[in-house]
């Protein structure tokens, strides 16, 4: 069932040079033809300039009853950086079908169009089908007919869902971004790590070590890069008798064949990059390294 939606009280609309002579025909056509909506004209700037001046005012209205008209050359660019705000959804549409569509499906609050493509007579049946439409209605997408009912809870779920995302970006870097949602498997060869690959040849992974853990020696047919991303660690290179203190921020190249083990003093994350397939080799078991760890702490102390 088509969900009603609140009447259209206040249109906020703007144009680039390519567009303000399409703006100026359809607000005359507002005014005859929808004489209850309050237009705020706010003029004609750059595309994007414009864009965000109108997006701006919709993604912070107080009322589903607002909404904006944009225009550009070819609507484009008004869309892309009227998208930019926060509960926005703004649709280019080149017909009356576009239109009811993107009511019906998107809930679409701002409407886009092409000043260069489209001719007043068409925009103006263009506007009046996305006005008329409510959220959920029998669309052409949907051959006219109402939603069935799986997806009209898709559709229902959807609104609430499209708002969170540009509202609750994730803290942190893009590699933490990545990872926050990733399932992790355990890496039964290392006690205490779990590895999550994601993406193959050049692979990458995200690896996590528990506060204490131990890499025995081993070596790999591949170098590989490790940046930490929380925590602290260190890195003994047997080959060259080099040791290294990582901390989140750092990064280590190893390169191929190297003999190394690890120590984890606090609970570790890090980014891996190799070339080619993942493989391990063990040079030593747990005990021998842990072992060996313990003498060189008590020399050093």
């Amino acid at each position: 069932m088509a969900t009603p939606a609140p009447a259209v009280k206040k249109i906020y609309t703007g144009a680039d040079s390519f567009g303000c002579s399409l703006k100026d025909s359809l607000l005359a056509h507002l005014k005859q033809a929808h004489p209850d909506i309050e237009v705020v004209d706010l003029g004609v700037d750059k595309y994007y300039a414009i864009a965000a001046a109108v997006g701006r005012r919709v993604s912070t209205s107080s009322s589903s009853s607002s909404r904006g008209l944009l225009f550009c050359g070819t609507g484009v660019g008004v869309a892309i950086f009227a998208n930019k705000f926060p509960s926005v959804y703004a649709s280019l549409c080149s017909s009356p079908a576009d239109a009811v569509n993107t009511r019906s499906i998107n809930d679409s609050n701002v409407l886009c169009l092409s000043g260069a493509s489209t001719s007043p007579a068409d925009a103006a049946a263009i506007l009046d089908a996305w006005l008329e439409t409510p959220f959920k209605a029998p669309c052409p997408a949907s051959g006219n007919s109402p939603w069935p009912a799986e997806l009209s809870d898709f559709l229902d779920a959807s609104l609430s869902e499209m708002k969170q995302i540009p509202n609750n970006p994730s803290p942190g870097c893009a590699i933490c971004c990545v990872r926050k949602h990733l399932q992790f498997d355990p890496v039964d060869i290392m006690p205490g790590a779990e590895m999550k690959i994601v993406r193959e040849s050049p692979t990458s992974a995200i690896v996590k070590f528990k506060a204490g853990s131990v890499e025995p020696a081993h070596h790999h047919t591949f170098g590989h890069d490790v940046l930490v991303t929380k925590g602290r660690k260190k890195v003994w290179n047997v080959d060259k008798k080099e040791e290294y203190e990582l901390g989140e921020g750092d990064y280590l190249f190893t390169p191929a064949g190297d003999v190394h083990r690890v120590k984890y003093f606090e609970d570790t994350e890090f980014f891996i990059r190799w070339d080619g397939d993942w493989d391990i080799f063990l040079d030593e078991d747990l005990e021998t390294a842990k072992v060996v760890i313990d003498k060189e702490s008590n020399a050093s102390e």
